[in-house]
């Protein structure tokens, strides 16, 4: 019988790397720029954590963050050039060929 809590510690571990990027990267709230939301996502992606989820949680915390416009559309901009139509990419170019 699974575990029913299962998916519970499994969601708690990926908030946890999510977190730990994040302090790794930014620090705080009020330090998010558009350098550093591109190093963020880097890490996400670098740990198996979808870049859309990270910036969701990034994005409940706007108000917090200075120029987030401009963070806003570096975010989507890295976002557009690191996923395929809205989904993590999993196939590396040189398997393309």
């Amino acid at each position: 019988m699974p575990n029913k809590f299962s998916g519970f510690s499994n969601e708690a571990a990926i908030q946890t790397k999510m977190e730990n990027a994040w302090v790794n990267t930014c620090g705080a709230w009020e330090n998010c720029n558009q350098e550093t939301i591109q190093s963020f996502l880097n890490q996400c992606l670098d740990n198996n954590i979808d870049p859309q989820y990270c910036m969701s949680w990034v994005e409940q915390h706007m108000d917090q963050i200075p120029n987030w416009k401009d963070v806003s559309e570096v975010s989507l901009g890295w976002i557009n050039q690191h996923t395929s139509t809205g989904s993590a990419i999993s196939v590396k170019e040189q398997d393309l060929s």
